[in-house]
């Protein structure tokens, strides 16, 4: 049995961010790899740790990430994995982002649903988690 749909706004802060560029070209946007370590309070309670790629360029960049979330959500304990990303082009952004399925551990094996980061410190979690 799946619980109805919710959605959280997890605050979250980042605690440590270890960029190394792999890429720099003369022409075009940076390339580089970024290790985010974040806590995160209120409805998602715990820790995340994202390896992020990114382009940086001067009018438009992107990232793709792959977090690992160790955490407490509706005072379930386990971990899970969202996959989420962005775009900027100027001062249009877009977000996306999904929980990987089946990535849930522990209390939170049944968790499915979407993940972005909209807003500056701020996870949106739209998920469902099995009731049993």
């Amino acid at each position: 049995m799946t619980t109805a749909s919710r959605t959280i706004d997890a605050e979250f802060e980042i605690d440590d961010w270890d960029e190394s560029p792999y890429l720099e070209p003369a022409e075009g946007p940076k390339l580089t790899r970024v290790t985010i370590r974040k806590t995160y309070r209120g409805a998602l309670d715990g820790t995340g740790v994202a390896e992020v790629l990114t382009a940086q360029g001067a009018a438009g960049a992107g990232y793709v990430a792959s977090e690992h979330i160790q955490a407490t959500l509706d005072g379930r304990r386990g971990t899970f994995v969202i996959q989420h990303g962005g775009l900027a082009d100027g001062t249009d952004q877009s977000t996306f982002g999904t929980v990987v399925p089946r990535s849930g551990t522990a209390e939170l094996a049944g968790l499915a649903g979407h993940a972005t980061e909209a807003r500056h410190g701020v996870l949106t979690l739209t998920y469902t988690l099995d009731a049993d």
